[in-house]
């Protein structure tokens, strides 16, 4: 099942099979003569050299000649007006012609290449009715057994059958190609002499990739005689160009001397094949073989095309058919999987809530789902370690978002360690910036594969020394263990991962679209909130002011006429009024602080804390406290912000500290232990010996105007200092938490950005 030749005096591996120019071998088989002809008047310019046996004239005399001395004039007509329509649908032509007393019946096939009209001519063996009712009678039975057949299979032993009963071939087999390009028989009828072919693999170089072009572009090839001795072309190459003339469309085009020597060594005398073609690929072959020679007339040749063409339509239908019940259980799943991702706040949280249903959606035994520098696996898996390195080489080979292969090891040697768990590997990439991809693993099934003979080329050494590629010699049962390869993906697995990705993406444009829709809103409620604040700042404040200033006058100016319980109620109102007072001010500055633009600059925070201390050493208590500090690094911050935050725990530190010996510790984390394992973030620290905080209150701290004591203890405040602090690590990206043992101390710890650069 070849079509190849190649120069083999040069280096030999299995490639050059495929780089041989079969399209222009400047040969033909002589059961038929080719004409080239020249428009406009159709002159000859190239004619097969069997002309004489064929025609009764000489090439030579043909030669630069029209058409017309060749043909009668409605005959000439006949062919202008095939080539004025689509010829594949007027083919076969009825043309006759007078040589010396006889007059000659042919097929008479024309199509155009480029510019160049091909004009061929095949001998009718005898008058045959090639009507429309004939041939619709033929056939009607053989499609609609096609169409009723209830799986692909079934629908391929049908087709052997009648194919075997229109052509008389000792052997008719279905031949199916496999994404490797492997090909296996999987539907025969034959003689019963013959050895079964059903069942066996045959390597793709048995079709090298330019034969399997061709097979898409002429749905039938028939070689009536594999013994027959090839015809040149007169002359060698076109005239017109100088070039060898693309016999790619021709019916009589010779085929390779190679794969002649392959059906030789078959036993194969005569031999038909036909293209089953699905989305414009080449699905398979229906392949015929003979022991004797055996032309096939056109008029059946079309039959034969047309059941291929039908069955090529048929494919889809079939496979749709197959594992329906599988394939509902998988649209099943598909639809939880989209309803938990609908659901969910992030990609990862869907995801993990599967769990197993992500592994039955396309019939997996592990997945690996990667979300960022995040990676969770379900099932059997590699090791986690190995996840990053395979989805880095994962990137360069998706095509369409989709990666699939079932034998990983061969392509990517590292899996080798654990083929014994992802030998098949189906990749499914979500976003290639987020780094989302679902990654599904099959584990190695080791096969025994029936091969029609040793699938290995040899290369032989000819009498001269030159190196050749030798077709195989023997077709005979050859056995081969194949390890390191699943089960392969099964198509309607391979759509609903397809599918799923569209659909993930249609989700998150959804989620997108409703995080838009809150931003809007979070934005009208930000313009709202900056028009309390301005409210806040100027209307409130003002009559407050007033009522405190008040207070104070009727203190001063009545103080003598009151009484004392009078004079106390007054005293209470002016605390009251700086108390609110001091609440708008903090609640103003926070609302101010997630609305500010960050300057960042490169800071040294060593000299941000020590300035922070020394301002607190100035308007502090009078008793000594320790300061203990480390060397701290320089980072990219606002340093107004980032210098608040120091002084507020500072101070808090301070403030909440009753022991004799007080000192406060501010350093950086070196260890992960109480860190950010980001290496991206650098971990700080402030840390006393003071009151320390009760479990139960830790997140409590952190809460805008909440404070643990009364308000004059501990120097009194409003409560809203941490709150100010967690807002500005927030805005810088970290994270800030708090440690604490009752009576012992506390310790704040806050993460910001390691990088230097604003």
């Amino acid at each position: 099942m070849i079509d190849e030749v190649v120069d083999f005096t040069q280096t030999v591996d299995l490639t050059n099979c495929d780089r041989e120019p079969i399209q222009i071998p400047g040969l033909i088989q002589p059961h038929g003569v080719l004409l080239v002809l020249q428009e406009p008047d159709l002159k000859i310019v190239q004619v097969s050299n069997n002309a004489l046996a064929l025609l009764g004239q000489q090439p030579q005399d043909l030669l630069g000649k029209p058409l017309l001395n060749l043909l009668a004039p409605q005959q000439i007509n006949a062919i202008r007006q095939c080539l004025s329509e689509d010829f594949e649908y007027v083919n076969p032509l009825d043309i006759s012609l007078k040589a010396q007393t006889k007059l000659l019946h042919f097929d008479g096939i024309v199509h155009r290449c480029n510019t160049i009209i091909f004009l061929e001519l095949e001998p009718k063996k005898k008058r045959q009715k090639t009507d429309f009712f004939h041939f619709y009678q033929r056939l009607k039975g053989t499609i609609t057994k096609i169409q009723k057949a209830p799986t692909l299979l079934e629908m391929c032993e049908v087709v052997v059958k009648e194919v075997r009963k229109i052509t008389g071939f000792d052997r008719v087999m279905v031949y199916q190609f496999d994404a490797a390009g492997s090909g296996r028989v999987i539907a025969e009828d034959r003689v019963e002499t013959l050895t079964p072919y059903l069942g066996l693999h045959y390597p793709p170089s048995d079709i090298p990739q330019q034969a399997r072009q061709l097979y898409t572009l002429n749905w039938l090839r028939l070689i009536p005689d594999s013994t027959y001795e090839p015809v040149a072309l007169v002359p060698a190459h076109n005239p017109l160009d100088s070039r060898p003339t693309d016999l790619s469309l021709s019916v009589l085009r010779s085929v390779s001397p190679v794969h002649l020597e392959y059906l030789k060594n078959m036993g194969v005398s005569a031999s038909m094949s036909i293209s089953l073609i699905q989305d414009q690929k080449l699905w398979g072959l229906i392949a015929c073989h003979h022991s004797t020679p055996n032309y096939v007339p056109y008029s059946v040749r079309t039959m034969c095309e047309f059941v291929g063409q039908v069955m090529s339509i048929e494919l889809a239908n079939k496979q749709d058919r197959e594992d329906l019940d599988y394939k509902m259980t998988l649209k099943s799943l598909q639809s939880k999987f989209v309803e938990s991702l609908s659901q969910s706040k992030s990609f990862w949280d869907g995801l993990v809530q599967l769990n197993s249903n992500l592994l039955d959606l396309v019939g997996a035994t592990g997945v690996a789902v990667c979300a960022g520098e995040q990676v969770i696996c379900i099932g059997e898996t590699p090791p986690e370690a190995e996840i990053p390195a395979l989805r880095e080489w994962i990137k360069s080979q998706i095509q369409h978002n989709l990666f699939q292969t079932r034998s990983l090891s061969e392509i990517y040697p590292t899996a080798e360690s654990f083929k014994s768990v992802a030998s098949g590997l189906l990749a499914l990439e979500i976003s290639k910036v987020n780094k989302n991809y679902i990654l599904w693993f099959r584990p190695e099934v080791i096969q025994t594969v029936n091969w029609g003979g040793n699938p290995n080329k040899p290369v032989e050494v000819t009498i001269d020394r030159e190196m050749r590629l030798s077709p195989r010699k023997s077709f005979e049962l050859w056995q081969q263990t194949v390890q390191g390869c699943s089960l392969p993906w099964k198509s309607c697995e391979i759509e609903v991962a397809t599918e799923l990705c569209s659909l993930i993406v249609g989700i998150i444009l959804s989620q997108a679209d409703e995080m838009a829709k809150i931003n809007l809103e979070l934005e009208r409620s930000n313009t709202e909130l900056d028009a309390f604040a301005y409210v806040a700042s100027h209307d409130l404040k003002e009559p407050l002011r007033g009522i405190h200033n008040y207070s104070n006058f009727l203190i001063e100016d009545y103080g003598e006429v009151l009484h004392e319980d009078g004079i106390a109620k007054l005293q209470t109102l002016v605390r009251l009024t700086q108390r609110m007072e001091d609440l708008i001010n903090s609640l103003l500055h926070y609302s101010r602080l997630g609305r500010s633009e960050l300057s960042r600059q490169p800071t040294n925070l060593n000299d941000l804390v020590r300035q922070s201390i020394d301002i607190l050493k100035i308007g502090g208590p009078p008793q000594a406290i320790e300061f203990r500090t480390q060397s701290l690094p320089t980072v990219a911050c606002d340093r107004t912000q980032v210098s608040e935050l120091f002084t507020n725990l500072i101070s808090n530190a301070i403030k909440y500290n009753n022991k004799t010996e007080k000192w406060v510790e501010i350093g950086l984390i070196e260890s992960e232990s109480a860190s950010s394992k980001d290496p991206s973030l650098y971990t700080f620290y402030v840390r006393d010996n003071g009151i320390g905080i009760p479990q139960q209150h830790l997140e409590r701290v952190f809460q805008i105007f909440k404070r643990l004591h009364a308000q004059d203890e501990y120097g009194g405040g409003t409560g809203a200092g941490l709150t100010i602090v967690q807002k500005i690590v927030d805005r810088h990206g970290g994270k800030i938490w708090v440690e604490s043992t009752p009576g012992e101390g506390s310790t704040f710890y806050f993460t910001l950005s390691a990088a230097v650069k604003p």
